[in-house]
């Protein structure tokens, strides 16, 4: 099937000018129409998954479409559509599991559902029941399946609702919402009149769908993590801290019991402020403990089973930098970057860094040195390789020695050259860069292929008005 974006395969690896991954085959398929990015982030609304036969999409509207993966020979990545699926909110989060995919929604119910691979419906729980109904009909307060993560034969959700409610009188308020933060909620600074609330649940399901243990907390679950014997869970918002203060959560895989909490705002061998708004971003497991990603201090740390800090990363911590291009004074700027993911895989431990933010303020001309940027470490915390990935990355995806990156919006440099997707090279961080005309908002890689999901994209300023479209890619490796 004939791509109508850019398919080249351009390499940015430092040390080899082939690419780093072989891409041999692309195809894409339009998936309607939706309302472009901006110039901020909008958010998770569409999803992504590679089974041994299917390509999985959930787009925005609630569709699921399933189509067949290529034989890897000729222009097919993307075979015909093998079945569809209608639904009613947003799938943002999606992941194979017993053979079939795993979805999770944006919506008033929060659905975590399991379709087969003929597309019948296996069995489906809905998060609403356990976090509660949306308090107000605006997306920052919907129920939102946050994260999924498997382990060959259990698979975990975590789902969470937010909302401010009055301090006066535990009311719902009816302030604005702000401004949608680098990991994607509800940016505005609570500290004065109503505050936040989260309520979340995580899930451990068996494949017929018996919920075989919840955690339930007051804070927010932004990501997962499991081997079958450990379920980590990284909560980047504790607003009330009495209730729940932790970042990092270990439960026993089996039966849910916490093993172990961590938060770098109160380890004492951590360097994060305890009056930090943030905690933790992102969590992986190594085979000695625990790689976390910092939203508090932006550092990344490495943690051994018991939770003692062996390696500390400055990574996007904060840093004194000169204004890029003409401002109106040129001072000097304290700026910093939130290590947003992080991966452990092939005895590497990769984070990959977001936007570049003030300390005083929204706006900079500055930019930290390690924006946009994936940082690959040895399990003592030696770095190994560094190599840019273009923009913010909504998730990431890794298989087969190899980290795939989508790249969405720059941000402030607004840049459509950068749109696309980033293979690198666990080994060592040579990258291949999969071109498409509007912004990568979704991946999912396997072995032989690579499936991402392209959002249009309008900036504010006029750059790239109009740019992509609402698209499937596939790529056969």
């Amino acid at each position: 099937m004939p791509s109508p974006s850019k398919i080249d395969a351009a390499s940015d690896g430092r040390e080899s000018p082939a690419p780093a991954v072989a891409v041999d085959t692309h195809a894409a398929v339009s998936l309607g129409d939706v309302d472009p990015c901006g110039s901020r982030q909008r958010g998770r609304r569409s999803a992504v998954a590679l089974t041994d036969d299917l390509v999985v999409v959930g787009t925005t509207d609630g569709d699921l479409r399933a189509f067949e993966r290529g034989a890897g020979n000729g222009d097919d990545a993307v075979g015909p559509e093998r079945w569809r699926r209608s639904g009613e909110e947003a799938v943002v989060a999606m992941t194979p599991f017993d053979g079939d995919v795993l979805a999770g929604t944006r919506g008033e119910r929060g659905t975590i559902v399991l379709i087969d691979a003929d597309g019948t419906e296996r069995w489906r729980v809905d998060g609403a029941a356990d976090v509660g109904p949306p308090a107000k009909e605006t997306r920052f307060w919907l129920p939102f399946v946050a994260a999924l993560a498997t382990d060959g034969s259990r698979a975990y959700a975590a789902v969470r609702r937010y909302e401010r409610r009055d301090t006066a009188d535990d009311s719902t308020a009816d302030d604005a919402d702000g401004e949608e933060g680098e990991d994607g909620e509800d940016d505005a600074d609570g500290s004065d009149g109503p505050v936040r609330r989260f309520e979340s649940a995580v899930y451990a399901f068996d494949p017929d769908g018996t919920v075989r243990w919840k955690y339930a907390a007051r804070a927010s679950p932004i990501a997962l993590a499991t081997d079958g014997d450990r379920v980590a869970v990284s909560y980047n918002r504790c607003p009330e801290p009495e209730a729940h203060r932790d970042g990092l959560v270990v439960l026993d895989a089996e039966h849910g019991d916490e093993r172990l909490r961590w938060d770098p705002r109160y380890a004492a061998d951590a360097a994060a402020p305890a009056e930090a708004d943030r905690a933790v971003g992102d969590v992986a497991l190594t085979p000695d403990g625990y790689a976390v990603t910092s939203h508090a201090d932006r550092r990344g740390y490495l943690l051994d089973g018991d939770g003692s800090v062996t390696a500390r990363l400055d990574l996007g911590a904060t840093v004194e930098r000169e204004p890029t291009g003409e401002t109106d004074d040129g001072e000097p700027e304290r700026v910093y970057a939130y290590p947003n993911h992080v991966i452990a895989n092939d005895g590497v431990v990769a984070f990959v860094l977001g936007n570049t933010f003030p300390e005083a303020g929204r706006e900079t001309a500055a930019r930290h040195p390690a924006e946009h940027t994936a940082v690959g470490v040895s399990p003592d915390g030696t770095e190994r390789w560094r190599a840019s990935v273009g923009g913010f990355a909504h998730q990431v995806a890794s298989a087969d020695g190899t980290l795939a990156v989508p790249t969405a919006q720059h941000f402030r440099d607004r840049d459509p050259a950068v749109h696309g997707v980033r293979l690198l090279d666990l080994a060592d961080g040579s990258t291949t860069t999969l071109r498409t005309d509007g912004v990568a908002t979704a991946v999912g890689v396997a072995e032989a292929g690579v499936a991402a999901v392209e959002e249009p994209v309008t900036y504010h300023d006029g750059v790239a008005d109009g740019h992509g479209a609402y698209r499937l890619h596939g790529w056969g490796r």
